[in-house]
């Protein structure tokens, strides 16, 4: 009878929240009243929702009174979603952005630094620049989530067909390589791309070039976050890199990556580690081929590349944040069995959430998780970019980060066609970008 009672309340407590769509909207405001927290997130397909609702339906199974509903969107709509609901006073209480937009929730009032004891378990349980990334200001406003380095893909097929042994270590053998891999029939079409070129969004034209800037010992922005560091030796000598395998060859941005690799016809690429799970959906068999190593720098051993990524926060007009801030403890902290369904690694104990990322091909900033789960059994291509969790540099997210982000696309595809040299590309980048980030 207990457990009816308790149901029908948060069946109108769930009525109510759809009602009015307004965070911590749940049973009368009173203690004890049933609760049911929404979460917004970009985990609207397969694996990632299923993914998801297990455990959220895991947290529902065994709370009476606190309840999470999901709701996602496509991750190009949801900073627009996140902003509009806000706007309209019907944001989530639980809310999933990319880091990119830290300084800009924070600057709108949509996310606050997550309470000190959260704060410390971030601090204490998570990589440093995975914690970077999800921090405004050094205070962490969330749990970091699907941490995302970036590394260097290879087939190994086609190294081997062009007599190479393994995957480079420096930019020159870089270079070397794209070039012996490349091939084109007798009318000069792309048959084989030696380095491939994303151009899917602004996430992969720009990370792929941060990850080689940062491989070199640049940036793209200065500390202080003013101003854009890309006029640099390291900055020019990256979108030149890029502009010479394309004139030679090697590169053809033309030609869509996310296709093209799967199916064989590139030799490299530069992506992130979420990458994986995708390519081992869509190769199958042929996914054996598939390869991951550091990026390369200007000489063996030398590393550099960038990490971005995803936080779990509370909104901050959220009526209910003890409830929030509990399930994300339960979520992202709480270190557990991985469980059955973790396969050869359900003795190892670990997060939920690493667990979830882990089951679809990425990686929370827990090192410690991510090394114990992939030494049970897990894809050994997620190596090299936990590794790179020692060394990566996060990416930039003041208020502005992301209209940066987006200019700086623009000059690189603006560099990849042919409009404007290197130098000029890098010179009208950093103009733009000031002129932005002085707003």
């Amino acid at each position: 009878m207990k457990r009816r009672r308790v149901l029908a309340g948060l069946a109108g407590a769930a009525a109510s929240a759809a009602g009015c769509g307004a965070p911590g909207r749940g049973g009368g405001g009173r203690p004890g009243d049933p609760v049911v927290l929404t979460l917004l997130s970009h985990y609207a397909t397969d694996p990632l929702k299923s993914a998801l609702q297990r455990v959220v339906d895991e947290w529902n199974a065994a709370h009476d009174r606190v309840h999470v509903r999901t709701t996602a969107v496509r991750f190009q709509d949801l900073l627009t979603t996140l902003m509009v609901r806000q706007a309209a006073g019907q944001g989530a209480d639980i809310i999933h952005p990319y880091s990119l937009w830290a300084g800009q929730l924070a600057q709108a009032g949509v996310v606050r630094p997550a309470p000190s004891g959260d704060a410390a378990r971030i601090e204490r349980g998570f990589a440093r620049p995975a914690v970077r990334a999800a921090s405004v200001r050094g205070r962490p406003l969330g749990y970091p989530t699907e941490v995302q380095s970036y590394a260097l893909y290879y087939n190994k097929r086609l190294l081997r067909a062009a007599g190479l042994a393994g995957p480079p270590r420096t930019w020159r053998e870089l270079e070397e390589t794209a070039y012996r891999t490349a091939r084109r029939d007798r009318h000069g079409n792309t048959l084989v791309q030696g380095f491939g070129l994303s151009r899917t969004d602004d996430s992969t034209v720009v990370n792929q070039t941060l990850a080689l800037l940062a491989s070199r010992g640049g940036s793209f922005l200065h500390p202080d976050g003013t101003h854009s560091a890309l006029d640099s030796p390291a900055g020019r000598a990256v979108f030149a890199l890029e502009r010479r395998l394309i004139d030679r060859g090697a590169s053809d941005p033309g030609i869509d990556l996310m296709k093209a690799f799967p199916a064989g016809r590139v030799a490299m690429a530069v992506s992130g580690a979420w990458w994986t799970g995708s390519l081992k959906q869509t190769m199958g068999r042929d996914y054996r081929d598939v390869g991951v190593a550091p990026v390369p720098g200007p000489a063996p051993g030398n590393r550099g590349t960038v990490t971005t990524g995803f936080l779990l926060g509370v909104n901050a007009k959220s009526g209910h944040q003890r409830e929030a801030w509990e399930f994300l403890r339960w979520l992202n902290d709480e270190v557990v069995p991985a469980g059955p369904g973790a396969g050869r690694a359900a003795a190892v104990r670990a997060t939920r959430m690493s667990v979830l990322q882990m089951s679809v091909g990425t990686m929370t900033g827990r090192t410690g998780d991510m090394r114990a789960l992939l030494a049970a059994g897990g894809d050994q291509n997620l190596g090299p970019f936990v590794d790179a969790l020692d060394y990566a540099t996060p990416e930039p997210n003041g208020p502005r980060a992301q209209k940066a982000k987006a200019l700086l696309r623009k000059n690189i595809e603006e560099m990849w066609t042919g409009r404007h040299p290197p130098d000029a590309a890098v010179r009208n980048a950093v103009r733009q970008i000031d002129q932005e980030l002085s707003r």
